[in-house]
């Protein structure tokens, strides 16, 4: 009876053991699976990391100081009040120049050879998402109702400008003013006198400004 009990267990036991390693091997599949699955972008996060970004490369500031030496306009500095004034205007359109190039990287569909680790944003999700953006935006910039909302009427105005131009975007040379609506706002802001110096200036600090949303919004472009 003893034996019997045993053979009974062992055989039990047998069984239950290939079971246990297809369980195993079927959780091993799925974690495999759900690792090579791309990343969701999280726009408050990606509003936020923009944000510290451009603070922490301080592109604006170096890009002002930087055209002030090469044309010897210091008059723009002499002020305090109007020389923070200015960077404060020019930093607002550095964030409207990321925020359309994030959002454009987020939004837009690369062919199915694009290696490309974060998903692309789906059409139907592109309204909520661009609103938790913007919304983000605000509370990180602590505007008020009429600040948020001109900010969005001004970067809607930049896409639409972008939109138009993108079919005739081609690399430019260094001493080249790009056609993009930073350059022609920034330096009508910076120096209206020197306008021609002030857009290739801006040229430069766009490409920085560029780079950093790219690398930003879509770190495995870079």
């Amino acid at each position: 009876m003893n034996k019997a009990r045993q053979a009974r267990r062992a055989f039990f036991f047998l069984c239950k053991v290939p079971r246990r390693k297809r369980k195993s091997c079927y959780h091993v599949r799925v974690a495999i699976e759900r690792a090579r699955q791309p990343a969701k972008i999280d726009p408050a996060e990606l509003a936020l990391r923009l944000v510290e970004s451009l603070q922490r490369e301080r592109i604006i500031p170096r890009f002002v100081d930087s055209y002030v030496v090469e044309n010897g306009r210091q008059a723009l500095q002499v002020h305090a009040a109007l020389y923070r004034d200015l960077l404060a205007l020019l930093q607002r359109e550095a964030l409207l120049a990321v925020s359309a190039r994030a959002l454009e990287l987020v939004f837009m569909e690369l062919p199915p050879e694009g290696k490309r680790k974060t998903k692309p944003v789906a059409r139907r999700d592109a309204a909520g998402f661009r609103r938790k953006f913007l919304a983000a935006l605000t509370r990180q910039q602590k505007w008020n109702a009429g600040d948020a909302l001109d900010f969005q009427s001004d970067l809607r105005r930049y896409e639409e400008l972008l939109a138009r131009t993108a079919s005739s975007r081609r690399s430019r040379k260094p001493f080249e003013a790009a056609n993009h609506p930073f350059v022609d706002r920034s330096a009508f802001v910076l120096d209206s006198s020197f306008l021609e110096k002030a857009r290739v200036a801006a040229s430069r600090a766009l490409k920085e400004l560029e780079d950093l949303a790219s690398q930003t919004a879509a770190p495995s472009l870079r």
